[in-house]
């Protein structure tokens, strides 16, 4: 049956201090489900996890059962890499997953290698997450000790290495490739694609790389079926979903919810309202590189992937007076679900700087491979200042728009997107907010 609000997965262990232990882990039924996948075939996995309809729950919620399956058959070295660099604004999960339920996280991974037949694998954990490497690391030792990792696991046959390895703290590094030339000892700039990490990645081997949520979500499907977890979800979206909201409400947090909620739900009835009584202005659904929701029956509509977003890839429009991202027929709200930081701001947000905050961040991530990206953030970041700081001109948001249209879709990576879609978007909905800041420097200039 569809999840409610009261099915919790990967969140079961929050807030019991003593999970992280090994002994309390398996009281509570850690590992009891790698027993029952160390006897299935790993193309019966695989199996299971695209029934699942299980999609990535680190940005693009692409299928995790069909990713799995671009590995080519009988590769003889293949390598999982969990990517655990969790640096998008406004996300804050698997930071907290890891912390109060690392075992699960270990038990998905050992469980996912195995369908995978990947020896050596690695957690790619974010350098500033010390609480958290500690304690994962002790997870790991805690589990080679008990036999869970290691060879010959409990008998089977099947040999699973985990090595934890932080990064140093570069966002480009949530990029997959990125990631992998991090992980190899390289500059931490992402490669040009194909070929794809499935295919040549880690050490020129094929290599699967997925989120923290997503592995942790393996064992569940493998100990009840992928049908089960697929019914928990709406459309081609399984099991649940966490979203961590920050911003302006009454209580902000680390949720885990049913996929059929919809962010009005999410703000009113969750998170206890906006504070101060005030309202919605704009509400960033998937982390800040995402194209913003106004407070309109935009609110409306579920977390789900396929509700925020095309069928096809996004392509931001021009932006010009009046005009609208296309809310007919499918509901083309052309944003994504992201990797689940949902961002509030109330009607007194000064939305110039907002936005010039989010283009600073950018502008300074950049890896600077790309000249469409390392050039156009930072004059996205320098045009938004001058808004922002009330010495705005005329013609700056035709400006700001032919920058981001410049950068988006020219980029190796999905960086450039990621500053010009929130900014398109901005413009797009919230264009009366920059002509005000426009206009008043414009008013200051004459007097």
């Amino acid at each position: 049956m569809p999840a409610d609000r009261n099915t919790k997965l990967v969140t079961a262990r929050f807030g019991n201090e003593n999970a992280r232990s090994i002994a309390t882990a398996e009281s509570l039924g850690a590992y009891a489900t790698l027993r029952k996948a160390l006897a299935m075939r790993p193309d019966d996995i695989v199996a299971e996890v695209k029934a699942s309809n299980l999609r990535g729950r680190g940005g693009a919620g692409f299928s995790t059962g069909v990713k799995w399956g671009f590995v080519p058959k009988d590769s003889p070295t293949v390598h999982l890499v969990c990517n655990a660099d969790e640096s998008e604004p406004g996300t804050c999960k698997d930071r907290e997953l890891m912390y109060w339920d690392p075992h699960l996280l270990i038990e998905g991974m050992i469980i996912s290698a195995h369908a995978l037949k990947a020896v050596h694998n690695y957690i790619y954990i974010r350098g500033e997450m010390m609480r958290e490497y500690a304690v994962l690391q002790k997870a790991v030792d805690e589990a080679y000790q008990k036999g869970y990792l290691g060879t010959n696991i409990l008998g089977s046959g099947v040999t699973c290495h985990l090595t934890v390895h932080r990064g140093a703290g570069a966002y480009i590094c949530g990029e997959e490739t990125a990631l992998l030339n991090s992980l190899e000892g390289l500059r931490g700039q992402p490669r040009l694609k194909p070929p794809f990490p499935a295919v040549k990645g880690l050490f020129g081997n094929p290599t699967i790389v997925n989120n923290v949520e997503t592995l942790m979500n393996v064992p569940f499907i493998v100990d009840k079926g992928g049908a089960w977890f697929a019914e928990l979800g709406p459309g081609r979206s399984g099991g649940t979903r966490i979203v961590c909201v920050s911003g302006h409400v009454n209580k902000p947090g680390v949720f885990e919810l049913p996929m059929t909620i919809t962010f009005r739900q999410l703000i009113d009835e969750v998170c206890g309202g906006v504070w101060k009584g005030r309202q919605v202005k704009a509400v960033i659904p998937g982390g800040v590189s995402m194209p913003p929701l106004d407070n309109s029956d935009e609110l409306d509509v579920p977390v789900e992937f396929d509700a925020l977003q095309t069928d096809e890839r996004i392509k931001p429009v021009m932006v010009r007076p009046g005009q609208q991202f296309d809310l007919g027929g499918g509901r083309v709200l052309r944003t994504m679900a992201g990797s689940g930081g949902v961002v509030v701001l109330d009607d007194q947000t000064d939305i110039p700087k907002a936005v010039w905050r989010i283009m600073k961040f950018f502008a300074h991530e950049s890896c600077g491979q790309c000249t469409p990206c390392r050039e156009g953030c930072g004059w996205l970041e320098k045009v938004s200042r001058r808004v922002a700081e009330g010495r705005g001109k005329p013609d700056d948001i035709e400006l700001l728009a032919s920058i981001a249209h410049g950068i988006a879709g020219n980029t190796i990576c999905a960086l450039g997107d990621a500053a010009a879609w929130p900014m398109l978007g901005f413009l797009t909905k919230f264009r009366p907010d920059f002509e005000a800041a426009i206009a008043a420097a414009g008013k200051r200039k004459v007097a």
